[in-house]
């Protein structure tokens, strides 16, 4: 194949990833609700506002018990690299910024 054929094309082992201009705006979410089956894990993203009882599932995303891990690691590895050139990532101490909801079914860590 000529080089301009393959201009565009994913090289062998790559994945060509396409990003809508809807999805690429983002959603701003403040709390993640993640529940689990023996099959999946649900991450949800919510839009909580103060002194508003009632906050909406931003998105929702579906992965297995491996991706969950995988994204674990990801997630620990970009905060490392994160800290290295910002500096320190501090949370507050205080029990004024937790969420006491009890969104029924499994507890969720965030």
């Amino acid at each position: 194949m000529a080089e301009e054929e393959k201009e565009g094309q994913p090289q062998e082992g790559q994945l060509n990833i396409e990003l809508s201009e809807e999805i690429g705006d983002g959603e701003y979410a403040n709390l993640a609700v993640i529940t689990h089956s023996p099959s999946e894990f649900v991450l949800d993203f919510i839009k909580a506002m103060p002194n508003v009882p009632k906050a909406k599932v931003k998105a929702r995303v579906v992965i297995t018990p491996q991706h969950a891990k995988r994204l674990v690691r990801a997630l620990q590895d970009n905060i490392v690299r994160y800290e290295a050139a910002h500096g320190s990532i501090t949370e507050p101490n205080n029990s004024q910024n937790t969420f006491p909801m009890n969104f029924g079914g499994p507890a969720g860590q965030a």
